[in-house]
C-alpha cells in the first residue's frame, strides 16, 4: 500500500482481524472493492469514509469520533498495553519515539503516573 500522504510505501498487518476480513468477504468476488461506491464503478474515496464516520458520531451524539482520533486512540492503547513505542513510531512513520510520544498525547499522562505516589 502506498500512504496518500506522505507517498512511503506501507505494509498492512491484518492478521488480528483475518477472521472477520474473510466473513465480510464471503459474498464477494475477488475482483470486488471492500467498500465499493455507490456512484461510480471504484472503492469509497476518504472523503467519504470521513462523511460516514461523521454521521455515525452524530447517530451516537458523540462529537470525538473521525480518523486521527481513531488513529491516535489506536497508538494510546497499544502503547498502554505494550509499552512499545519503538514499533508505534515505525506504524505511524514518525522520526523519533518523542514524536510519537507527544502524538499520542502519553507524556503527560506518565508524568501524572510517575508522581502520584512520589513523596519527598
Amino acid at each position: 500500500m502506498l500512504e496518500e500522504k506522505t507517498k512511503k510505501k506501507r505494509r498492512l498487518h491484518l492478521i488480528a482481524i483475518q477472521g472477520d476480513i474473510v466473513e465480510y468477504c464471503i459474498e464477494k468476488q475477488p475482483d470486488d472493492f471492500l467498500f465499493p461506491s455507490k456512484k461510480t464503478d471504484s472503492h469509497i474515496s476518504t472523503t467519504q469514509t470521513y462523511r460516514i464516520l461523521v454521521a455515525t458520531r452524530e447517530w451516537i451524539g458523540r462529537r470525538d469520533i473521525g480518523t486521527p482520533t481513531m488513529r491516535k486512540t489506536f497508538g494510546y492503547h497499544y502503547y498502554k498495553r505494550t509499552k512499545d513505542v519503538y514499533t508505534l513510531m515505525e506504524i505511524f512513520g514518525h522520526a523519533s519515539p518523542t514524536i510519537t510520544k507527544r502524538y499520542i498525547e502519553i507524556c503527560e499522562d506518565e508524568i501524572a503516573d510517575r508522581l502520584k505516589d512520589f513523596r519527598l
